[in-house]
């Protein structure tokens, strides 16, 4: 199966990062994503300047120097610099740039042993040059508000980029469950490339992130059943990358188990 198909059929064979299969079995009950148009907040994020197949998604999390991203940290191998988000990319479209990263920060306990309660890491991104003045992302694109872990029952719609080169972004708007402590969604279609697509709920004050995709078998074995890491277990990571601590190196990604 192509991985830049807007949807899945439930009897296709998918694939998530890192080459792991998902399974998929006859399933008909399920919604399925449909195209979407995309956003300037979620983009597509490659894992180089040379690369042009994009990988995993990402999305901006409001910061005080309006340069903050977050996706799956199992996206990320070494200190991410280099890796380049292209937010609201819309077939080979960069409506609001290219932006590249200059650091990353995950949680000790993914560096120490790739727990999946703690699949998650921000990135900062260099600033551009808009209309003759350096400018932080956050400015041209928005940001979403970081919320606290998503919860059982809780909508929300999930955006994100299938693996590729010029495909666009799929979407689904789902209730929530849990599988143990990881909170889970079924939707077919999120295969390889979707690690890492906010999961965002509107609130009174405006849109949160509440996970993203990853955390047990670094998503999901299967493209219709995708998992998060507790979100509130990110929060101490983030404060890091607000207050602009050292960066941190992340691991090679593991095998997901599937």
């Amino acid at each position: 199966m192509a991985v830049g198909a807007f949807s899945v059929p439930a009897t296709a064979l998918a694939l998530r990062p890192h080459g792991a299969r998902r399974h998929t079995t006859a399933v008909t009950v399920l919604p399925t994503s449909s195209a979407a148009s995309g956003t300037a907040r979620i983009g597509a994020l490659y894992p180089g300047a040379g690369t042009t197949t994009h990988t995993c998604t990402a999305s901006v999390v409001s910061s005080p120097h309006g340069n903050l991203l977050i996706t799956a940290a199992h996206c990320v191998s070494g200190d991410g610099r280099g890796m380049v988000f292209v937010p609201g990319q819309h077939g080979n479209q960069a409506p609001y740039g290219r932006w590249t990263v200059t650091g990353a920060y995950v949680a000790p306990t993914w560096i120490a042993d790739q727990n999946p309660d703690d699949d998650v890491a921000f990135l900062t991104v260099a600033p551009q040059t808009v209309g003759g003045k350096l400018t932080e992302i956050q400015r041209v694109t928005g940001a979403y508000r970081l919320g606290p872990s998503v919860k059982r029952g809780e909508r929300v719609t999930v955006m994100g980029y299938p693996s590729g080169t010029v495909n666009n972004p799929i979407s689904c708007t789902v209730r929530i469950y849990m599988t143990a402590e990881f909170p889970t969604f079924d939707c077919h279609g999120y295969v390889d490339g979707t690690s890492g697509s906010p999961w965002v709920h509107e609130t009174a004050h405006g849109p949160e992130v509440v996970g993203v995709i990853g955390g047990r078998n670094q998503g999901g074995c299967l493209e219709y059943t995708s998992y998060s890491s507790p979100l509130r277990r990110a929060v101490t990571t983030y404060g890091r990358a607000l207050a602009g601590a050292p960066a941190d190196t992340a691991p090679a990604p593991r095998s997901d188990g599937c």
